[in-house]
């Protein structure tokens, strides 16, 4: 029986904020308590952007006394989780290589041809299984490489984000396997670093380090840090630290993981969608690369073949510039905005390369509904309207994709995460896919990461009835499709529209 005096603590660190969630099993349900929340973004230094690493120990070391002072030695264990691909370096005197760059860094731009002209795209795929994005790890240090970094010459280990986190909680320097994953250095057939890529790139392989499972135990917090957070006794334990790794465990869902032609699938709703299903084996072929899906690694031994959609950045970057400009929209309020303009009127490629980091996001909107001869939305509520339904026409063919590769019908989407939030465009993914949607948890990943916390030290037995815990914990509402014509035919104008 678990031990409901027992707390967990899930540190869930986003591109925007960061927060340090509470977590204890009371009578089979899971009870969450946000004891802490501080803000997170790229610093802009010398033209250059990069993650402020003390600043957000600082915050995490906040949290932690937070949690001390509320809950005390009843604190089991804590667990860290990040975006991917980030990473920092340490020199052999465990000192740190400068703060870590963030992926929205433009030293990475035009890498990615020139990494394609030492090793080819299809041989990168075969060797990897993952999608091509400029700013995966292997070409933020392929760029380092090419500028003669000085740093990359006299490091000692190669830490991912959360894989930093655990160093300073715990000592151990180790790499997390989900993490790892979406480095585009890491093989799923050999399940390690891949010693292909490092050695034709050039890079250092002494600094890749052990690749440990969700689930590790690293041992205690360091003296120091015990002391400084007067949580003395609390185990450092491994969740799944890729954020979409954590908030796919989850997902409520039933059945089991290890069949690969699923009936359900995920969107991880956030700055990012990521849009998926979960499969016991990376599924490497033809058809995977030319349509651009990855393979990263999950909880339990299990993949992730999914792929990255542009998601609520557009509607994020459209509500930072009108509050630029004095209109300090609410998302409340620019749904209502949006549910009044016309319906199925402009489209966009969400993920066209012009709206991956303008500075004006309205105005690239409208400017590449200019380009495609759409009809140009002028108001603000068009401009929502629009990047939602966009959104919803770009899961629907994902959705198709999903189904080619897996060879089944998936006849369930769970969208969870903060984007799950969004009614309307839970309603229009519902009525673009013409599938049932299941919105829900909200705090998707620290509650996966709490999840794997609870199994690791007994208290749960495995994934599926970490799930059946979710089902019972969190509200999940439904969505179900309206007549499908009008979005039959919008759907064919976005096929032409993003070329597909």
């Amino acid at each position: 029986m678990p031990n409901s005096d027992q707390v967990f603590l899930a540190v869930d660190l986003g591109a925007s904020s960061g927060r340090l969630v509470a977590g204890r099993l009371r009578q089979d349900r899971l009870e969450l308590d946000e004891v802490h929340r501080f803000d997170n973004g790229g610093v802009a230094i010398d033209d250059r952007l990069y993650w402020d690493l003390p600043r957000l120990w600082t915050s995490i070391l906040d949290g932690l006394r937070a949690a001390a002072a509320k809950y005390g030695n009843r604190i089991r264990s804590v667990g860290v989780d990040t975006w991917g691909v980030d990473f920092g370096l340490l020199d052999r005197n465990n000192e740190l290589l400068g703060n870590p760059y963030c992926y929205r860094d433009r030293r990475t731009a035009g890498v990615l041809d020139l990494a394609t002209g030492v090793i080819s795209r299809d041989e990168i795929f075969e060797e990897t299984g993952l999608q091509f994005m400029e700013f995966n790890t292997l070409f933020q240090l392929f760029a380092m490489r090419r500028q003669q970094a000085p740093v990359l010459e006299i490091a000692d280990r190669f830490l991912m984000i959360p894989d930093l986190f655990h160093w300073l909680l715990s000592g151990e320097k180790i790499n997390e396997y989900t993490n790892a994953t979406t480095s585009q250095i890491y093989n799923p057939r050999t399940r390690g670093w891949s010693e292909r890529l490092i050695e034709r790139f050039g890079l250092p392989r002494a600094i890749f380090g052990p690749i440990v499972e969700p689930g590790t135990n690293l041992g205690s917090l360091r003296p120091s840090v015990a002391d400084e957070s007067g949580l003395h006794g609390v185990r450092v334990i491994v969740p799944g630290t890729h954020d979409t790794a954590s908030a796919v465990m989850a997902v409520p869902a039933g059945g089991s993981a290890s069949s690969p032609t699923p009936d359900w699938c995920y969107i991880s709703s956030g700055t990012w969608s990521l849009m998926g299903v979960e499969v016991p084996a990376p599924v490497i072929n033809a058809t995977c690369r030319q349509l651009n899906f990855t393979n990263e690694g999950g909880v339990n031994g299990t993949t992730r073949l999914l792929k990255n959609i542009a998601g609520l950045w557009l509607v994020q970057e459209c509500r930072r510039v009108w509050k630029q400009a004095g209109r300090d929209y609410d998302w409340a309020h620019l749904v209502r905005l949006a549910e009044a303009a016309p319906a199925l009127r402009s489209l966009i490629n969400p993920d066209h390369p012009s709206l991956v980091a303008p500075s004006d996001m309205p105005d690239a909107i409208r400017q590449l509904c200019r380009a495609n001869g759409e009809p140009i939305p002028e108001s603000e509520g068009a401009v929502i309207r629009c990047a939602l339904e966009s959104l919803a026409l770009r899961y629907r063919m994902v959705l198709g994709w999903l189904e080619k590769l897996t060879g089944g019908a998936l006849a369930t989407v769970h969208i969870v995460g903060g984007g799950s939030q969004n009614t309307l465009l839970n309603q229009w993914t519902a009525d673009a896919c013409q599938r049932r949607v299941l919105a829900g948890p909200v705090e998707a990943t620290a509650i996966g990461n709490l999840l794997v916390q609870i199994i690791s030290t007994g208290n749960a037995g495995s994934t599926h009835q970490g799930r059946e815990i979710v089902g019972r914990s969190f509200p999940v509402n439904e969505f179900l499709p309206q007549p499908a014509e009008p979005w039959e035919s919008a759907y064919s104008r976005f096929q032409r529209l993003v070329g597909s």
